[in-house]
Parts: C-alpha cells; sequence; structure tokens
C-alpha cells in the first residue's frame, strides 16, 4: 500500500502547486488499460499449472509505454499501479518520450526450471503480444526476470510480428542490447549525484559514502564512486554489513563477493550490524535495496548530509518530513535512478535505427541527459518553492499533463 499511497500523494501535492484542474488531474491518475491474462503451463513432470499475469499500461500521452515485468509470489495490482504511475512520471522527468507501464506473473521463479519459465514467459506473450509492441508498450526486465526473459519475450513475439529488437529493452548484447545497460542504472546514480554536489560546490573526491544494497545498483554505485576517489565506508546487502572507516578496498570487496557469494567474513573491514547501517556517520547515504527503509524509527537518527535515493520508495512520507525538517538533502528515485529507463531508451532508438553505439557514447549521452534533467528540476525548485522531491513530480507531472492537452484531451 505505501508505495501506490505515496506516489498518489506525492501526485496530489504535485499538482496542487502546479494549479491543475480537478477533472484533468483524475484522468491523469487513471491508468489507459490494465490487462490480466491466464497463463496455464505443463510443468517438468506433466502435470498442469496455471498463473495469473497482468500488465497495467499507465498513460501514452508522450509516447509508448514502457516498464518492467516482474516475477514474484506477490505481484499485487495496487503496487503494480503504483509502479506503473510512477514510470510516467519517471521517463517525464528525465525527457525521454515514453509512458508508464508495469506488468508480471505471480509466481516463484526460483521453483521453476528453465523450461518451465521458458514456456510461462512464451505463454504470456502469446497473450499480451497484441497489446505490446515498439511503439505501443515496451517491457523491461524487473525483480525475478533478467535478459534471457527478454530474449523469449522478443522470440514469441516475433513469431507474430516479424523481426522486432525493440519490442522490449535489457536483451542480451547478442540480440540487440545496448552496451551501457548492465551499469546504467548505477552510473545514473552516480551522475546524478555529481550534478547535486556540484550545487553545493562538492565533488565525489574526498567525501564518505554509505551504500546499502550491493546488487547490479548498489556494486556499480560503489565501483564508480571509488575510481572517483570517493570514500565509501560501509556496505550492506542481505548477507550482512561491512565497515571501514579509511574506505573499503572495492574492487577486493567486489572480488570477495564474486568468490563467497557474500559480504560476510571480507578481511578488508569490520562486521557491522545491518540495521546500524544507515544512521552510520557520512556524507552521503545510497539506499539502492529496498523501498520503506527509513522510517519514522530511524529517520531522526540519520547522520548523513544527502540522500540518494537509488532505490524505488525508500523513504516513507513520515521520514520524508523528518529528514526535510532536519535539513538533510534528498535526491528523489524518480530522478536519481532514472538511469536504467534512459540507457533502455538509447537501446530502442539503436534498434529502431539498426544501428549500434560505442559504449562511450551511451555513456557521453546518458551524463547528458542526467544532467540536463537535473538542471530542469531545480528550475522547478525555484519556480514554486519546493524541495527536489516536489520539483521532480512538478516537472514530470507538468510534461504528461501538457502533452495530454496538447493532444485534445476533452475531445
Amino acid at each position: 500500500m505505501n508505495a501506490l499511497a505515496g506516489t498518489s500523494r506525492n501526485f496530489r501535492l504535485a499538482s496542487r502547486l502546479l494549479g491543475l484542474d480537478s477533472k484533468l488531474e483524475k484522468s491523469l491518475l487513471i491508468p489507459f488499460r490494465e490487462i490480466k491474462v491466464e497463463c496455464t503451463i505443463p510443468k517438468d513432470d506433466g502435470t498442469l499449472v496455471s498463473y495469473v499475469g497482468f500488465r497495467i499500461q499507465h498513460d501514452n500521452s508522450r509516447g509508448p509505454m514502457k516498464g518492467g515485468i516482474r516475477y514474484h509470489p506477490e505481484v499485487d495490482p495496487d503496487e503494480v499501479n503504483a509502479l506503473a504511475q510512477l514510470m510516467t512520471w519517471k521517463t517525464a522527468v528525465a525527457d525521454i518520450p515514453y509512458g508508464g507501464a508495469k506488468g508480471g506473473i505471480g509466481c516463484s521463479p526460483r521453483e521453476l526450471t528453465k523450461s518451465e519459465l521458458e514456456r510461462l514467459t512464451r505463454v504470456f506473450t502469446q497473450k499480451i503480444h497484441d497489446l505490446i509492441g515498439i511503439h505501443t508498450d515496451v517491457p523491461a526486465p524487473d525483480m525475478g526476470t533478467n535478459a534471457q526473459t527478454m530474449a523469449w519475450i522478443l522470440d514469441e513475439y516475433s513469431k507474430f510480428h516479424g523481426h522486432s529488437p525493440a519490442v522490449v529493452t535489457g536483451k542480451p548484447i547478442d540480440l540487440g542490447g545496448s552496451l551501457g545497460r548492465e551499469a546504467a542504472t548505477g552510473r545514473g546514480v552516480v551522475y546524478a549525484t555529481e550534478a547535486l554536489l556540484a550545487e553545493y560546490w562538492k565533488a565525489v573526491k574526498g567525501l564518505t559514502f554509505v551504500i546499502q544494497g550491493f546488487g547490479n545498483v548498489g556494486s556499480w554505485v560503489a565501483r564508480l564512486i571509488h575510481e572517483r576517489g570517493g570514500k565509501v565506508i560501509a556496505v550492506s546487502d542481505v548477507t550482512g554489513a561491512v565497515k571501514n572507516p579509511n574506505g573499503i578496498d572495492i574492487p577486493e570487496l567486489l572480488k570477495y563477493k564474486e568468490a563467497t557469494g557474500s559480504l560476510k567474513g571480507f578481511s578488508g573491514g569490520d562486521a557491522l550490524d545491518p540495521n546500524e547501517l544507515l544512521v552510520h556517520e557520512c556524507d552521503v547515504l545510497v539506499p539502492c535495496a529496498l523501498g520503506g527503509v527509513l522510517n519514522k524509527e530511524n529517520a531522526a537518527d540519520v547522520k548523513a548530509k544527502f540522500i540518494i535515493e537509488a532505490a524505488n520508495h525508500p523513504t516513507d512520507p513520515e521520514a520524508d518530513e523528518i529528514l526535510s525538517k532536519k535539513g538533510v538533502i534528498m535526491l528523489p528515485d524518480i530522478y536519481a535512478n532514472a538511469g536504467g529507463v534512459t540507457v533502455s531508451y538509447f537501446e530502442w532508438v539503436q534498434n529502431i535505427q539498426g544501428f549500434m553505439w560505442d559504449e562511450d557514447k551511451v555513456n557521453k549521452e546518458l551524463k547528458r541527459y542526467m544532467t540536463q534533467a537535473f538542471h530542469n528540476i531545480k528550475t522547478m525548485c525555484q519556480t514554486h518553492q519546493c524541495n527536489l522531491r516536489m520539483g521532480a513530480f512538478t516537472l514530470g507531472v507538468n510534461r504528461v499533463a501538457r502533452a495530454t492537452l496538447l493532444r485534445g484531451w476533452e475531445a
């Protein structure tokens, strides 16, 4: 619930600041289309099993809808709805020509074999193939799905529509995936952090960082901050937490995690209670893991001066207020983690042109988009006298509202 309530609350506040018409406001909240399909597959032992798959397409006023597909036992329609809506504002903030969508299948991917996952993905694609498409809705990987899942969707979709690499992003490189996509969200987080710090005449070099989460995003953020001379003094993931006041040797930690699958027992630092991590002394805190980790219980004890929201919804509305009162500068998720969808857009562009870029070009363009978006958010903050979160929401909502009105909303 908190995801949907939080997103809707931010949307309503932004809409008040912008002075949107109440009928338009209501129309922008309602999803364009909700799809729910039954997916029945034979398991490897021959027994039949049924799953429910769905896709929520929120808005297409600025372009085709875009968003992840997750395989997770608790794929809750409310949460997917919130995430689809969040994608609408996120793509508008990044100024890429997409609307928002999200979908998934209620299943436990760990309990299915690879061939069962393939059959499930293909059946799901058969059920929705006429409702997605290069200029309609472009799925991407999310929790429990990966490049292989996208390859299966591409193959199944192409059986109906001819070879269409641009129908999904986050594909394997060999099938038209983009270079730099793997690191994109983490790299975008770092570009966003640099843009924010520059406002305060600071740079990554010499500052101390605490990173929660050491999966794809967290590990790339740590690596890139380390390369830029930032001191990563504490890191955690589900396996445990490590601290070193003199800065952790990130390349060594990456090697250790690769070898052992865990952060526990790493010799280049001391063990730390993962619950202490968020309130650890540091300049910049980067939550890259789950939603709702900063709440009214721990917000008052946070010692960081800057919080970069690399995860979706890491800050509860109550924590948001406490931290704002303390003068902590928060860079909102809707902007901070938009690097992933931005490079997905680059992948789609390359597929449509049939012309692939080198990795330097991908990274250079990503930096340009992230930096420009930050300056656009700052302009909104000055116009509406608001914080960065509302600056980002007003920017996103305003762009979608304007597109909607220009297209002839009442006709």
